[in-house]
């Protein structure tokens, strides 16, 4: 019932956002909505979901919703070959995209790096990432037994107040394109750290596109 009421005010909020952010086709003449415009309303209208989620003890709040939803909870020697599956049809999904995929226990960390994912100030997901974050969708569709979690991060350039907020919306982005694509809202939640994560040094070019980043992190969907 949460999911189909989740489902309802999306399309609903959407009907309203989507009309003003119509393009016309050059070529043919024709009005239409980018795939890029698509993912940005579908966002604004998901985003509430989404936010519903965060802040402190997420996790324990994502679990009770998802087990009270129905969704079964992962145990003993299930829970390690369950994240096997996934992280082994991840690879194959990304394999060439520009995402690393790291495992940590049971956990599985997706990096997306700022250079392909945002341009430099930017929240606005670059199209050629949709499809890497399509990939994404799939896999996290087929293996619903987990809880996302969405970390943004930007590099020094700019003020702390600036950055923090540039992390947070890009973080939010990507959580708000993934529900577009069909992973329940209740799964997610975004976290923005600014500045202050970095991986790599901020005295050069290289080391600043690394820390600008999107990182999601998928921790099994258990008891405890």
């Amino acid at each position: 019932m949460k999911q189909a009421l989740h489902a309802i005010a999306i399309l609903v909020m959407a009907s309203f956002i989507i009309p003003g952010c119509s393009t016309i086709d050059p070529y043919t003449g024709e009005k239409k909505t980018s795939k890029a415009t698509w993912g940005t309303a579908i966002g604004a209208a998901s985003g509430a979901a989404v936010g519903m989620i965060a802040g402190h003890n997420s996790k324990q709040r994502r679990r009770n919703a998802l087990i009270g939803a129905g969704v079964g909870a992962l145990a003993g020697a299930g829970i390690g070959n369950y994240m096997d599956q996934q992280e082994a049809k991840l690879r194959q999904k990304l394999q060439g995209s520009g995402v690393s995929v790291t495992r940590q226990g049971d956990r599985i960390i997706l990096n997306m790096p700022g250079n392909i994912t945002f341009r430099t100030g930017s929240a606005d997901i670059n199209a050629g990432f949709f499809e890497a974050l399509n990939s994404v969708a799939l896999v996290l569709k087929e293996y619903p037994k987990t809880i996302l979690d969405i970390y943004g991060h930007t590099d020094s350039v700019g003020d702390d107040a600036s950055n923090q907020a540039l992390s947070e919306r890009r973080a939010a982005a990507v959580g708000q394109y993934l529900v577009s694509q069909g992973v329940d809202s209740m799964r997610i939640a975004t976290q923005g750290f600014g500045e202050t994560k970095p991986i790599a040094s901020n005295d050069t070019e290289a080391g600043k596109q690394q820390n600008r980043r999107v990182e999601l992190e998928i921790s099994p969907l258990t008891q405890q």
